[in-house]
């Protein structure tokens, strides 16, 4: 699987968010990582193998513990091509709407067409 992919298929899971949104606030334990979460610690482990592997997160080990840490990197590869798109669709969004706002005072009917429609019917 290709690094982009990685990091998107480790986002798309509410638990490895919810790990990243913890980390984003500086680096902690697995156990603490696990305090929230209705899990075993194997499967904490299993979500932050998940995420060290999509390089959205770093382990390291402090005496006996071992530390998570966020980052950043892993994240400015997503960002880069959520925007790159984003900026893609903006551009269509402003042509369209330029469009319709061309279209809508072209087709604004005058005094005298409006009247001669009324006197027709």
């Amino acid at each position: 699987m290709d690094y982009l992919s990685q990091t998107f298929s480790a986002l798309a899971d509410p638990t490895r968010r919810a790990i990243l949104a913890r980390l984003s606030s500086g680096g902690a334990t697995v156990g603490e990582l696990a305090e929230p979460f209705d899990m075993s610690l194997p499967a904490v482990s299993r979500h932050l193998k998940v995420l060290t592997e999509a390089g959205l997160i770093e382990r390291h080990t402090e005496a006996q513990w071992r530390r998570c840490e966020l980052r950043g990197e892993g994240l400015r590869a997503a960002a880069d091509w959520i925007d790159h798109y984003r900026k893609f669709w903006e551009a269509s969004f402003d042509r369209l709407d330029a469009f319709l706002k061309s279209t809508e005072t072209d087709s604004k009917p005058t005094k005298g067409k409006s009247d001669a429609r009324r006197k027709a019917r």
